[in-house]
């Protein structure tokens, strides 16, 4: 005699499987899909930069707050128009690297600027102990493949980075922080000077929440090779 099937162990409550419930039940069990796979390395990055971008992951960084752009409302438009003779002069002040951070995190292309200023900030460092644990980290989060905020570069240049890991300088990430420069000032920095929040700022008035939008794809190095900025396409 077969063994009765057990619906509900806490009522002790038994039927046998003659019942027609137990053949449905039976059945949909065999028809239960198999659980879906693991998601590929792809899915796993894209989860990973939805995270990176979540407030609580930006907590203690000033250039991550929101808001910040609006701050720059207390620039005056002298001063805003000055950050358009050079992409240098814009990042060598604090209220225009700032405002140019702000306009890349409503990109979603925050990446290399991220990576420019770790770059100033790694060249700080004073010791070797401070240079290895902070070379480390900038190649684990900006240069490695499929590192969370991975900045285009060129073979050639990452390959070389790589090697200097080991024993770092602080000239290690010159090449790469060059190249990445380039980019954003070929790039982003002409359609920064072409935005409603720097063009109110150079108006005097205060600039408004930017509309947030995704690239239609990542630019590289070839992109740029022998170009100057024309700012009359932007």
């Amino acid at each position: 005699m077969e063994n009765p099937l057990l619906l509900f162990p806490q009522l002790n409550i038994s039927a046998s499987k003659d019942k027609p419930y137990y053949k449905v039940m039976k059945s949909a069990i065999k028809e239960e899909p198999h659980k879906a796979s693991k998601p590929g390395a792809k899915q796993k990055r894209n989860r990973l930069s939805l995270l990176l971008q979540k407030p609580e992951f930006h907590e203690g960084d000033h250039l991550g707050k929101p808001g910040n752009l609006t701050k720059a409302a207390s620039v005056s438009p002298e001063e805003a128009v000055k950050w358009g003779e050079s992409f240098d002069k814009l990042l060598s002040e604090k209220a225009g690297l700032d405002a140019f951070t702000k306009f890349l995190k409503s990109e979603f292309s925050e990446e290399n600027i991220e990576f420019w200023i770790a770059c100033e900030d790694y060249k700080k460092s004073k010791s070797m102990h401070e240079l290895l644990p902070k070379a480390k980290t900038i190649f684990e989060t900006f240069i490695q493949k499929d590192a969370p905020k991975e900045v285009n570069l060129d073979f050639h240049t990452k390959e070389v980075t790589r090697q200097n890991i080991g024993q770092p300088l602080p000239s290690t990430f010159d090449a790469a922080q060059t190249t990445v420069y380039r980019l954003m000032e070929q790039d982003s920095y002409p359609r920064f000077l072409r935005s409603d929040p720097y063009l109110s700022l150079v108006k005097g008035r205060s600039p408004a929440r930017p509309t947030l939008r995704r690239r239609s794809r990542s630019f590289t190095v070839n992109d740029f090779k022998g170009v100057r900025p024309d700012f009359t396409v932007w």
